[in-house]
């Protein structure tokens, strides 16, 4: 039940903080309330807020990706994406213990996908292939992107060629013609209809 002090969502999330005034069963609550909700893409953002310092917490255990992803900022923002996707997947499951459930659930997939980048790097440096094969490659996929781009190239497009095919967000800067930063934005930014769009 929501205490009688929280009058609105923003009050809620300011409630969720550490500091809000509640202890941290009624915290555990309300959050686990929040998912059994979150079919309403504006109590998704309370969660996503509300867990946000989870999920720093969670990059900072794997280390920000140190060795794989190309530095702290693309890493967090990738755990940014999967953390939306997690809560549109779970939205309407009724979890006692819904924070650490979904911190628990991002740090594995997190980790998982590690692990994968990991395991194609050994296979790539343990397989001969001629030096200019993966150069080809990116440089064909690169010449693809940036034809696409005078059509307009979708934040989706970005996140799938980022998270999926496995490109550098140097490399995805370079096809589109834009900066590693701008190129960040615009990843975070695909996450945006998971949380904004209607249910």
């Amino acid at each position: 039940m929501v205490p009688v002090a929280i009058g609105d969502l923003a009050g809620l999330v300011a409630a969720l903080e550490p500091s809000g005034g509640l202890d941290q069963l009624e915290r555990a609550r309300l959050v686990a309330a929040l998912l059994a909700r979150a079919e309403d893409p504006l109590l998704r953002r309370c969660l996503l807020q509300t867990l946000l310092p989870g999920i720093v917490s969670v990059a900072r255990t794997l280390q920000f990706g140190d060795g794989i992803a190309d530095d702290p900022r693309t890493f967090l923002a990738d755990a940014l994406v999967e953390a939306i996707e997690l809560l549109h997947a779970w939205a309407g499951q009724v979890r006692p213990y819904a924070a650490p459930d979904l911190l628990g659930a991002l740090r594995c997939r997190l980790r998982r996908r590690m692990l994968a980048d990991k395991a194609r790097r050994a296979e790539l440096i343990a397989v001969p292939e001629r030096p200019d094969t993966a150069a080809a490659g990116v440089a064909s996929f690169v010449r693809e992107l940036a034809t696409a781009a005078s059509q307009g190239v979708t934040d989706v497009d970005l996140v799938y060629a980022r998270c999926v095919l496995g490109f550098s967000a140097t490399e995805l800067a370079t096809a589109t013609g834009t900066t590693t930063g701008a190129l960040r934005r615009r990843l975070v930014a695909a996450a945006r209809p998971f949380v904004d769009a209607p249910s």
